[in-house]
């Protein structure tokens, strides 16, 4: 049985790995993965073909196929997968900040790479691999030259977080906040804090840092139970804090006013990226990056995928942020939106997932949110939203095929528009 050490040696000596034979890069290693749905050890031949050096496989399709020195058979694919991301992570030098939290994952993630690379040589996770699948491969990905690492955790149920940790072991963490996410997998928002400071209990472990949001009561209690006080870097709207500022809106778009008199006009839509710009600042002035470059990176950052976005159609503008939603982000979205002075305002609201027996109750609340603001119309997609079917006052469609037909015919004038939704809604499809 080949060892992970041995296994590293043919990676360090390949074309990198993947899991998809579509992304087959010559010399590489082709790491064929299962699920309840797929069985990626009967394309393993293909990858081969393909140009793969070599297939990690947990199942032979044949006899024949044992004396082919170029499939690597072992008992579990995934788990070898993750075993040779933690023996790479060991050799590398570079220090690893690891992010996680209900909301802002990705857009902090980015924000920080952003400042970081204006001084080192940075990677961090693409776009939102930060799954046990991702995680392995974000460490994989890692050239041994890097000078920062930065991975991003994504996580719904407990013990997730302590997962990615045994093998990704960073050396600083940062929680962006705990919120109404994935509940069903947690088992309620105090699950949720749970599952999501397992991170905090790691790195406190360690002797590493923790940057703490100190605008989190919850956050900052569970910092300072698990980590000593000499570990904890904090940054909020506290003077006291190490990085401190306030938000200010700018039409949409929200700027960051900081203690030090640094005014950051962003290119993000909500004040509640406020923590998430200021998570930024803080790491990067840690790090010793110039107030300048940091501002400059973070200025210049332009947000994609659906996340926090200003869209101009027309004589409409569209804030779009159609990538994920839960109870949380969904507040604090349309509060930031209740507060805009534009005129003929209209919410397009997808269905939340992954709450499980919260899911009714939690509908209900947004449904009551949406009804005490002051709009031009009101509209609903998706099963969670089942309750307002033949509702007179609200509109409710199925899913976003039927809301397209009806939204396309409407000749939009002037408005400005909230969508806001999760990934399954593919809400952003109404503006194709």
């Amino acid at each position: 049985m080949m060892t992970i050490a041995d296994l590293h040696r043919l990676y360090l000596a390949s074309g990198g790995v993947t899991t998809d034979t579509r992304s087959i890069q010559p010399g590489s290693i082709f790491f064929a993965l299962r699920g309840d749905r797929f069985n990626a050890n009967l394309f393993a031949k293909e990858a081969l073909s393909r140009g793969a050096a070599y297939a990690v496989v947990d199942e032979l399709q044949s006899e024949a196929d044992r004396g082919n020195p170029h499939l690597i058979l072992v008992d579990d694919t995934l788990r070898v997968l993750q075993d040779l991301a933690g023996y790479h992570r060991s050799k590398l030098e570079c220090p690893v900040l690891a992010i996680t939290g209900s909301n802002g994952k990705t857009t902090t993630k980015e924000l920080i790479a952003a400042v970081l690379s204006k001084k080192y040589k940075t990677v961090a996770t693409r776009g939102n691999l930060n799954n046990h699948i991702g995680v392995p491969l974000t460490l994989l990905g890692t050239p041994p030259d890097t000078e920062y690492l930065i991975v991003e955790m994504g996580a719904n149920h407990q013990k997730e977080i302590a997962g990615y940790c045994a093998y990704a072991d960073p050396d600083y963490g940062l929680i962006t906040n705990v919120g109404k996410a994935h509940l069903e997998g947690f088992g309620g928002e105090e699950g949720v804090l749970k599952g999501k400071t397992e991170l905090y209990a790691h790195i406190g472990r360690k002797g590493g840092k923790l940057f703490v949001n100190s605008g989190s009561a919850k956050l900052m209690e569970r910092a300072q139970l698990l980590a000593s006080a000499d570990r904890l870097i904090y940054y909020g709207q506290r003077a006291t804090d190490y990085c401190s500022g306030e938000p200010v809106q700018v039409g949409e778009f929200l700027a960051v006013r900081l203690s030090d008199g640094t005014h950051i006009h962003t290119q993000l839509v909500g004040q509640y990226n406020f923590d998430n710009v200021l998570a930024a600042v803080c790491i990067g002035r840690y790090f010793g990056v110039s107030m300048a470059d940091i501002k400059h990176a973070i200025e210049t950052y332009a947000p994609s995928n659906n996340r926090s976005q200003k869209v101009t159609i027309g004589t409409n503008t569209i804030l779009l942020d159609a990538y994920n939603a839960n109870p949380s982000s969904m507040t604090e979205a349309l509060r930031n939106f209740a507060t805009l002075d534009a005129p003929h305002k209209i919410t397009i609201l997808g269905e939340m997932m992954e709450l499980g027996q919260y899911s009714e109750i939690e509908h209900l609340k947004i449904i009551d949110i949406v009804q005490a603001m002051d709009l031009e119309q009101r509209i609903f997609v998706g099963d969670g939203f089942h309750m307002l079917k033949g509702s007179k006052d609200l509109l409710y469609f199925e899913n976003t095929d039927a809301l397209k037909g009806w939204y396309q015919l409407q000749n939009f004038n002037h408005t400005t528009q909230l969508i806001k939704g999760s990934r399954k809604n593919g809400l952003e499809k109404l503006l194709e």
